[in-house]
């Protein structure tokens, strides 16, 4: 139950492929005025790795903002050779490579965009710093928390720029809820709750993609498999673990780090969050039993030393949600689809924000470009990234084992929570 298992072997990595600290001002401009912000400058050189579904709705992101936003697509990087060729051809990149490192050696590239599973997000991003390049890395950050760290260090070490793909970070809802609660809007803060729930099809279940696998039982001959792999176990093509690495824990961590890292990050950016306490989750494979060791429906709730509890609701059966929202011993606030607004007791409103930008991937690479250009500050820094590895990593473990699970701060590792003596004094900041 202590940290999982903290290996980044980057050169047999390699071989086999031969603060919240700082300001989140959100950059919320429509595209036709993205060329008056960023101003007609320095062209900037992208790459991306993986040119699969994440990595091409990125190529289009690329391909919609190349003239607004001044940017030359250099090169698209994918082990499956024939993934980096459609995704050169749809951004007419200059090239097509299946080792991503070629990128890295490219003085034209300025940043790259990671949007490989889980499992080769470390890697990659530490690579791509250690070459001198900025780094848009899908989320999560990393698979687990020791390559979260791994990559913190690395950071801190090059300085270079790293914006962590939730894009949700990109509506100013967080940022201004955050300034309002601050500001004593609706009192101390108690608890918090909000949810991602979705209703898959009962024969197929969530990630589930077979059709991809009926279509692919031998591995394509221009597929580097053992890069795929990266640092994960050596096995044979499975065809499964490939077009559904979402269902497997070697790659992934399912419901918790592909979609809980989206809806823990806005709570814990507008409640000042880092770490938690304890975390606790709960869930199981209930509805598809299909060979996948990771749970189709879960929930979690965090306990932090602020003095509060947030809870997060994950079905994958049902896609009745719930209000997200923010309570506090004066009001509450409640998140909505154009903003949020603050309710007394009696339901009198006592503010109301209407947002601007949104869960946007054009705003969140704007963002990165005029951070590269003007120094702006990035909306989802490393720190957030780390802080939601943490409590999503903490939430699969505590279902994995049964137990509940706690942050130790001193040695900064998770542990069982009846493993430390934890101190249940709220913090004052």
């Amino acid at each position: 139950m202590t940290n999982e298992n903290p290996v980044l072997n980057r050169r047999a990595f390699n071989s086999a492929f031969t603060a919240v600290g700082a300001a989140a001002t959100v950059n919320a401009w429509t595209a036709k005025s993205y060329a008056r912000i960023i101003g007609a400058n320095d062209r900037i050189g992208v790459g991306i790795v993986g040119a699969g579904v994440i990595g091409t709705a990125h190529l289009n992101v690329f391909k919609a903002l190349k003239e607004s936003n001044n940017l030359l697509p250099v090169g698209v990087a994918d082990c499956w050779t024939t993934r980096a060729e459609q995704g050169k051809q749809l951004v007419e990149a200059q090239h097509a490579v299946a080792d991503y490192r070629k990128l890295l050696d490219m003085k034209e590239v300025d940043y790259i965009t990671v949007a490989t599973p889980e499992h080769s997000h470390h890697i990659i991003t530490m690579d791509a710093m250690d070459a001198g390049k900025a780094v848009y890395c899908e989320k999560p950050m990393t698979h687990r928390i020791p390559e979260a760290q791994a990559v913190m260090k690395k950071q801190k070490e090059t300085g270079m720029a790293l914006q962590i793909g939730v894009q949700a970070m990109s509506d100013d809802s967080y940022i201004t809820a955050r300034d309002a609660i601050r500001d004593g809007l609706i009192g101390k803060v108690i608890q918090a709750q909000i949810e991602y729930v979705r209703r898959y099809d009962s024969k197929k279940g969530p990630w589930r993609e077979p059709e991809q696998v009926a279509a692919h039982p031998n591995k394509p001959a221009d597929l580097d498999w053992n890069a795929w792999l990266a640092t994960a176990e050596k096995i044979d093509w499975n065809p499964n673990h490939y077009f559904e690495w979402r269902c497997y824990s070697a790659y992934s961590g399912g419901i918790c780090t592909d979609l809980f890292i989206h809806r823990i990050t806005r709570i814990m950016r507008a409640c000042d969050l880092l770490y938690p306490r304890r975390v606790v989750g709960m869930g199981g494979i209930w509805q598809w039993p299909d060979g996948r060791d990771l749970p189709d429906n879960i929930e979690m709730i965090c306990e932090y030393p602020r003095g509060m509890t947030v809870y997060v609701l994950g079905t994958m059966s049902n896609r009745v949600g719930i209000d997200h929202l923010i309570r506090g011993y004066r009001a509450t606030l409640y998140f909505t689809d154009t903003g949020w607004v603050a309710k007394d007791k009696d339901g009198k409103v006592l503010a109301e924000h209407k947002k601007s930008g949104g869960e946007d991937q054009h705003l969140h690479h704007t963002n990165l470009h005029n951070h590269i250009r003007n120094g702006v500050p990035l909306n989802c820094p490393i720190e957030l990234g780390m802080a939601g590895v943490v409590a999503v990593n903490m939430a699969n473990e505590s279902w994995k084992s049964s137990r509940m699970m706690a942050w130790d701060s001193v040695n900064e590792k998770m542990v069982a929570a009846d493993s430390i003596e934890l101190n249940h004094t709220p913090d004052p900041s």
